[in-house]
Order: structure tokens, then C-alpha cells, then sequence
């Protein structure tokens, strides 16, 4: 399989030549060992017990020859974390170390958490942009720079084709795959979450229909600010029956440990605090692809009165990941708005570095009428100093900028 580049090797390349060591997190299946090969001399993969024997026999690294040194799966040996630590303290060189792993520790392992030493980067499932198949004409990181930069270009992107991309998921191994094939690896995917990642983790699970009921709940809960006690409802079985309520926290806890939910927090802003907003976090499974196989969802399926319930969440899904993948390239943080009164909401809110923001509506639409951007203007007003631009995220097929300065973008002509 040809490697696709991703947004993250940018970031790679720039920061090895910096930070002694960086750790590459994310979910399984996402690429991280593929995408770190390609920059180390050498390559210790601790999934596979004789390198992981080798690893526990020498601490130090002291038999690694020079160059950048791949540690792949950390989290199956965390003292090797220590290690990194104390060669970053004696003077371990830019690009020393890279390590990749698709869980944190597991609770009651002891690390130290790395703070000025190892640099935490975070790979997620390829972004609409990283997969090949569009040609984006806009950059986020030019919309947070703030000259207004010209707003243009055209695809042939139809709707159909953005559930085609919910349905095929970004996960590298699995997106190539005939339908068949793909449903059935998505599949296995959440079972080895269920019979194996999670055990791993320490979470004894004695009714594993349970978690996926949850999972389930969770997932259609995508796009949403749904409290955890709703999710926690949607769990009961046909018989009546519901998990304790200290279940699911355990639920979402080791599977935020594994990467695979990633919320958007709310957001509020690093200057001029705003009040009355809510924190609530916007519920996201690391791909929407796995929100949809949960639901029984597919391409077809969602442009059907049977998915339509779920069509605008899930497209909502696939621009925050894109978003996500392209902002963290412009070191900035993405967040979501929503008034407590819910008055006022913003679907993502882009800080960059120096506190510069973008406000982004998605809509699952082509046409943009002055109702849609209503709530951009209004955190406008509220942030005159900070906001530096406005954008819809559509399924349309022309970018253009509105009368009113608002950046109209199909999800397809957005990158980094």
C-alpha cells in the first residue's frame, strides 16, 4: 500500500530537529508505526516479545546505534518512558527518540509524566485532506494567520461522496479495503476493543454486551453535548435493565485511555473571559466511520430517511476531525461554544497561538442563508479583537466569501 502523507509528518519534520524525543499517541490503526518508521535509524517494536526482552535487558539504550531510535507500543514496557526521561536529562540529542503507542499506561503504573522532557503529538484517523481524493484550496493555518486570505476554488465533491468518507473511515489499512472486507475489519476492530483492549487496561468486563450497548449510545450521541447521564439511559437494555452509573464512567475512562473517544471541549477564551458559556464537552469517537458501523450506518443508509437522523452529526464528525488534524499542524486548540441558555452555539472555535480565533458552523447544505452564520456574527461582536475570521463548512461546491465577510468552504477544499 502506498503511504499517503499526513499532516503530522510536517510536524515531525520541524520538531525532531528540536526535541530530543516525541511521543506519537493515538489510536490503533491509525499509522503512527508506519509514519515513525520512515524517520528512525532503528526500530524497537514492543508488541513483539523478543524486541520487548531485548528492551527490558538493556535500559539505557546503550547497544541502540545512533540516529533516531523508534519505540514502538511504549505502554507494553512503561519504564522505557523513564528511560527516555533520564537520557533527554543527560543530554540525549534533537531527534533521539521516538516513541508511538496506542494506549496510556495502564492505572497503577507509575511514570513520570515526561513534562519538558517528551513531546506529546497526536495522530489521529486520516482528515478528509489526507486521503488522496480532494484538492483543498483553503488553509486553516492561513485563516488563523488573519489577512483574510482569498476564498476560491471548486470541487466535485456530492454529498454522496462525504458519506462515502464517513463510511470508509480514515484508518489507513482499512479504507482501501472493498466494502465487504471493510465492514467485517471495522467490526473486528470494536470486538478487539471489547475481548482484548480494554482487559489489557484492567477493566474486567462480566456483561461485554453491556459496553457495547454504551458505545452504541455514545455514538449516536455524536455531534452532541448530551449529558453522560442521557448516554447512561440510552444504555438500558429490553428487559429494563441499566449499568451503574460507576460502570460507565470506567467505560469512558479506559476508552478515552485507548484514544478512542476525543470529545471537543468547550471553549472559552484565553483573554477576555466570556461568561455564561457551557463546558460540556461535544461527544466524538476517534472516526466517525466507527460511530457509523456502531449505528449500522452506511453510505447509502445515511442519505435514506433511515440515517437521516444521523447524517448532519456524522458529517459534523468528519469536518472536526479535519479540523482537528490541521489545527494542531497551526499549534492551535479547538473547542465548541454553546451559552448555557443555549442562545448562542458555534459548532468548533480555533485559537491559535496567539489567541487569534476562527468560528466554524458545519452544515450539511450546500446553500448559506443569513440565519446559518447569525452565531458567527454574534461571537464577532462579542470578540472584535480576537476573531479573525469566519467560515461555513459545506457540501457545496464553490468556496467564495459572503458580502458579510463570511467564508463559505466545502468540507473538501479545507486543509492545512
Amino acid at each position: 500500500m502506498d503511504y499517503l502523507s499526513r499532516t503530522v509528518d510536517q510536524e515531525l519534520d520541524e520538531l525532531l530537529a528540536l526535541a530530543p524525543a516525541i511521543a506519537l499517541d493515538g489510536p490503533k490503526g491509525v499509522g503512527k508505526t508506519g509514519t515513525a518508521t520512515r524517520r528512525a535509524r532503528a526500530s524497537w517494536l514492543l508488541d513483539d516479545p523478543a524486541q520487548r526482552a531485548l528492551v527490558e535487558a538493556d535500559p539505557t539504550f546503550a547497544g541502540a546505534p545512533p540516529g533516531t531510535l523508534l519505540i514502538d507500543e511504549w505502554q507494553r514496557l512503561p519504564q522505557v518512558w523513564d528511560s527516555v526521561r533520564r537520557r533527554v536529562d543527560e543530554g540525549a540529542p534533537p531527534g533521539r527518540f521516538l516513541l508511538t503507542g496506542s494506549a496510556t499506561p495502564r492505572a497503577g503504573v507509575d511514570t513520570h509524566s515526561g513534562a519538558g522532557r517528551i513531546l506529546s503529538l497526536r495522530m489521529r484517523p486520516m482528515a478528509l485532506h489526507e486521503r488522496g481524493a480532494t484538492r483543498p484550496t483553503i488553509s486553516l493555518r492561513a485563516l488563523l494567520d488573519g489577512g483574510r486570505p482569498a476564498i476560491a476554488g471548486e470541487t466535485a465533491y456530492l454529498v454522496s461522496d462525504y458519506f462515502a468518507a464517513i463510511d470508509t473511515s480514515g484508518f489507513p489499512g482499512i479504507a482501501t479495503q472493498p466494502a465487504r472486507l471493510r465492514r467485517g475489519q471495522l467490526d473486528a476492530y470494536l470486538q478487539r476493543v471489547v475481548d482484548r483492549d480494554l482487559p489489557e487496561q484492567g477493566l474486567a468486563l462480566r456483561r461485554p454486551e453491556t459496553l457495547l450497548r454504551w458505545m452504541r449510545a455514545y455514538a449516536a450521541a455524536s455531534s452532541t453535548t448530551t449529558a453522560y447521564s442521557g448516554i447512561l439511559d440510552a444504555t438500558t437494555a429490553g428487559d429494563g435493565s441499566q449499568p451503574a452509573k460507576t460502570t460507565t464512567i470506567a467505560y469512558r475512562d479506559h476508552l478515552t485511555a485507548l484514544w478512542l473517544l476525543d470529545p471537543v471541549p468547550g471553549w472559552s477564551p484565553s483573554r477576555n473571559p466570556m461568561t455564561r458559556l457551557q463546558q460540556a464537552p461535544k461527544h466524538q469517537l476517534a472516526d466517525p466511520a466507527l460511530a457509523a458501523r456502531l449505528l449500522n450506518l452506511s453510505a447509502a443508509t445515511l442519505a435514506t430517511a433511515v440515517g437521516a437522523a444521523m447524517a448532519g452529526p456524522l458529517f459534523e464528525s468528519l469536518a472536526t476531525l479535519t479540523v482537528r488534524v490541521a489545527a494542531q499542524a497551526a499549534e492551535a486548540r479547538v473547542g465548541h461554544l454553546r451559552t448555557r441558555n443555549g442562545d448562542h452555539e458555534v459548532d468548533l472555535v480555533v485559537e491559535g497561538p496567539d489567541g487569534q480565533v476562527v468560528g466554524i458552523e458545519v452544515k450539511l447544505a450546500a446553500a448559506v442563508t443569513d440565519r446559518d452564520v447569525r452565531h458567527l456574527h454574534w461571537l464577532r461582536e462579542q470578540l472584535p479583537d480576537q476573531v479573525v475570521d469566519l467560515v461555513i463548512v459545506t457540501t457545496g461546491t464553490t468556496a467564495y466569501r459572503r458580502r458579510d465577510g463570511v467564508a463559505v468552504v466545502p468540507l473538501a477544499l479545507l486543509g492545512a
